[in-house]
């Protein structure tokens, strides 16, 4: 039998999306083939838990693991900036260097787009980042009274339950220390209904989640500017002794330049290879669009760069050893909403169904929270 050539496999994207992949083709192939994963940043840090950190329940070290831990199981790791992707060659240039692999991954997330709201990153603050939720967790702990205004800063954005979640938990946490009654915590969303994808259903039971804790929802409202104390909302204003918000999101430059992006700068790979128009190159994640029965994108969330990520991984594990791989992504997919007090809701259900997704959200649970800090505990302690 002719023996199978060497082969590279290089990864753009340290995030979940690019770590679970790279994870699973080591396990998969021989040494003989090279995994090479490229990132931005040294560290991997497990985004899900930006909420613990808002609410000190983590701290920051808990939840990040140099990537370069992952050359001991025989991972390349290359730290650096992708700042161009020549998808016919498969190459990336990563500052002076270039990268040329026999199949590319596309994982690199999509970058924050904070400017496009003024003030809002000098006015407010957020947990969709690390250094953010550090912040964040400080305005937290020294309130003692007034009103907290809880955003989206547009329709399209990551982890579609985050606010809602971020909003329950600033709930707990005011409850805890016994100042909910002088802080009064309302939700702005861009959105015209909470996790609209997921369906009318789930909507309307995060609604009442929200309800059930006084939490004054109002959908449809786009937040235009802010200043010291005060949030826009096209012609009308409102107070705000704190803004918390969950920013705005675009494609990464390097995508948006190359000729894998579409015309909204979004690489739209297949529903279910995540093959992209160029030979041998994939895109999942957070910076793929991908368009559902309904005209509504795919949320961008963890979980689905994850299942993304394995069924990715073991294609190209099948076209480089010449067995076939397994089916593709089907769609499915699930995430917690922590309420506090140790306790989660959890949506999941089938994205891809026909005509529409089919998804139910299970009502509040300590079971949901302990499943969310096993994943957590999972992905530090056993994929880095």
């Amino acid at each position: 039998m002719t023996p199978i050539a060497a082969q590279t496999v290089v990864v753009a994207g340290g995030g979940i999306g690019g770590v679970a992949t790279a994870n699973r083709l080591r396990r998969r192939l021989d040494r003989r083939h090279r995994v090479v994963l490229v990132n931005r940043d040294p560290d991997f840090t497990y985004a899900a838990s930006y909420l613990w950190v808002m609410t000190g329940s983590r701290r920051p070290e808990q939840i990040t693991r140099p990537l370069k831990r992952l050359e001991r199981r025989g991972i390349e790791v290359v730290i650096g900036e992708v700042t161009d992707i020549d998808p016919t060659s498969r190459t990336l240039t990563v500052g002076q260097r270039t990268l040329t692999g026999d199949h590319l991954v596309v994982a690199l997330g999509a970058d924050w787009a904070t400017d496009r709201v003024p003030g809002l990153g000098d006015h407010g603050h957020t947990y969709a980042t690390l250094p953010g939720a550090q912040r964040l967790a400080g305005e937290l702990a020294r309130i003692e009274s007034g009103r907290i205004v809880v955003v989206t800063a547009a329709p399209l954005y990551k982890c579609p339950a985050a606010p809602y979640e971020a909003a329950l938990l600033i709930d707990a946490e005011l409850r805890a220390r016994g100042v909910r009654d002088r802080v009064q915590v309302v939700v702005r969303s861009a959105e015209p209904a909470p996790m609209p994808v997921a369906g009318a259903n789930v909507s309307a039971a995060v609604q009442q989640l929200l309800a059930d804790r006084d939490i004054d929802y109002q959908p449809g409202r786009q937040i235009t500017a802010a200043e010291p104390g005060t949030v826009h909302f096209g012609d009308t204003s409102e107070d705000a002794d704190l803004l918390v918000y969950m920013p705005p999101i675009c494609a990464p430059q390097a995508i948006a330049n190359s000729a894998l992006a579409a015309d909204d700068g979004w690489i739209h790979a297949d529903p279910t290879t995540l093959a992209t128009d160029f030979e041998g190159v994939y895109a999942i994640g957070d910076n793929t669009h991908i368009v559902l029965g309904i005209g509504k994108p795919l949320p961008r969330a963890g979980v689905f760069a994850h299942a993304q990520a394995h069924v990715v991984a073991d294609t190209i594990t099948g076209d480089i050893t010449g067995k076939p791989a397994p089916g593709g992504f089907d769609g499915h997919g699930g995430c917690f909403i922590e309420t506090g007090a140790g306790r989660a809701a959890y949506g999941s259900g089938n994205f891809y169904g026909d005509p529409a997704p089919t998804v139910a959200l299970h009502s509040p649970a300590r079971r949901w929270h302990w499943g969310k800090v096993t994943f957590e505990q999972r992905v530090i302690r056993r994929w880095l």
